[in-house]
């Protein structure tokens, strides 16, 4: 049976459901789980809660845990990477430095924020994969740590493995739109491709006719979407607004979506026209923390873990592999040929065959050119990104934050330079 590796095991929200997922399985009961994080704390706590959810179904799946990372990767099958690179603390945040210049900016996935949150994150993974190639040359890396599209265009470029990123904005962004059609999820089918937090529904089908008419018909009434409980993020204005200027719906959030084009965060009577609010950092490292002390409670009073498969693609991958039964998961993958009118070798989120074989992603053709046209002006900072960042090449990583729709839209050239500079400083 399959030795599976969590890398960052300590992020707690991802290795509770990875953990679950494969156990819901009873083909991937029989394996060994391995838990490693630099963190022994976080550690500790979800080995305990791994170990519990074991004991409690009478599965006789192996639980290791390690902060030694080599350790962990040998023999391995498949190997999960959550990590975060933290910064450093006694220096201004990259938000802090990035808010002085831009009102709102991604945090981790596009535009300055995630330029430099690659730059901690592209080494540190490519690393990894250097340890793989020699301890387990045939494992899997399934990534979900952002920016997403960055990090596995340098894993696809630049490590010699077997990879695919994953996230959850399809699986999640599909449960939405059954929401808003109110109609049951089961019921849904779609065709979605594109790049991470901007792929599209280019099919979607209620009981194998088109939804989309029906669902221009529900957003005629604004409330269905622009209250606070529209979405997990609050209002989704702006997707709707790109839905109903562009054609096409799309994945992620409006938090999300409203930093990867140029016409939301402008300014912040833009952003209150939208409904958006100014990610905060306090309130998210808070609620962090308040989720730790829940599960440490829920471990001291004996508390009956579900086995509910929570929708994530990782398990899934491993047990079509594992058992042979195929299924169909959304990845990012490098683009050779799939989506034709992005740029051949780019990072693109597609639909893939999984099996016994493998991954297989799938040929999807052109994109509309619209949508391909919002997808391109985000590549072009992805590969700026990526060799700037593999090379140490500062110059590049300055030209891939000047090509980001956002950031171009909000600053100078030299407002950009001076940002980019204290970013460099810190």
């Amino acid at each position: 049976m399959p030795k599976i590796v969590l890398i960052g095991a300590g992020s707690h929200a991802f290795s509770m459901n990875l953990i679950t997922d494969i156990l819901s399985y009873p083909a991937l009961r029989a394996n060994t789980i391995t838990l490693m994080d630099t963190s022994a704390k976080p550690l500790e706590l979800i080995t305990t809660f791994a170990e519990k959810l074991v004991k409690q179904n009478g599965f006789s799946t192996r639980i290791e845990a390690t902060t030694d990372r080599r350790k962990a990767l040998d023999g391995a099958d498949y190997v999960f990477v959550t990590i975060r690179v933290r910064e450093n603390a006694s220096k201004p945040s990259d938000r802090e430095i990035i808010a002085k210049y831009i009102v709102e900016s991604s945090p981790d996935t596009i535009g300055p924020g995630g330029v430099f949150y690659g730059s901690r994150h592209v080494p540190v993974i490519l690393d990894i994969c250097k340890d793989m190639k020699e301890l387990c040359p045939d494992a899997w890396l399934l990534n979900y740590t952002n920016p997403m599209s960055i990090i596995s265009w340098a894993v696809s470029d630049y490590a010699n493995i077997k990879n695919v990123g994953l996230c959850h904005s399809v699986i999640h962004t599909s449960q939405q739109l059954a929401k808003y059609l109110d109609i049951p999820f089961n019921e849904v089918s779609y065709w979605v491709a594109g790049i991470n937090h901007m792929a599209w529904f280019l099919k979607l089908k209620w009981r194998g006719e088109d939804a989309y008419p029906l669902l221009t018909e529900k957003f005629r009434d604004s409330a269905v979407y622009s209250g606070p409980e529209a979405h997990w993020a609050g209002p989704d204005n702006v997707r709707v607004e790109i839905f109903k200027t562009f054609g096409y719906f799309v994945t992620e959030s409006s938090m999300h979506m409203a930093t990867y084009v140029p016409y939301f965060n402008k300014n912040i009577d833009t952003m209150r026209k939208y409904k958006l609010n100014i990610y905060n950092e306090t309130a998210a490292e808070v609620n962090k923390v308040k989720k730790d002390n829940e599960l440490e409670e829920q471990l001291k009073n004996g508390h009956k873990f579900p086995l509910n498969h929570s929708g994530e693609y990782g398990s899934t991958i491993i047990h079509s592999i594992v058992t042979g039964i195929p299924s169909i998961i959304y990845a990012n993958v490098k683009n050779t040929g799939l989506i034709t009118n992005l740029p051949q070798g780019c990072c693109v989120e597609v639909p893939c065959l999984v099996d016994k074989e493998g991954v297989h992603p799938c040929y999807v053709g052109d994109l509309p050119p619209q949508l391909a046209g919002l997808n391109r002006s985000n590549i072009n900072v992805h590969e700026l990104a990526v060799r700037g960042i593999v090379e140490g090449d500062r110059t590049k990583i300055l030209q891939a934050i000047l090509l980001d729709p956002l950031t171009g839209a909000t600053l100078t050239i030299d407002e950009t330079r001076r940002m980019v500079d204290e970013l460099f400083s810190r």
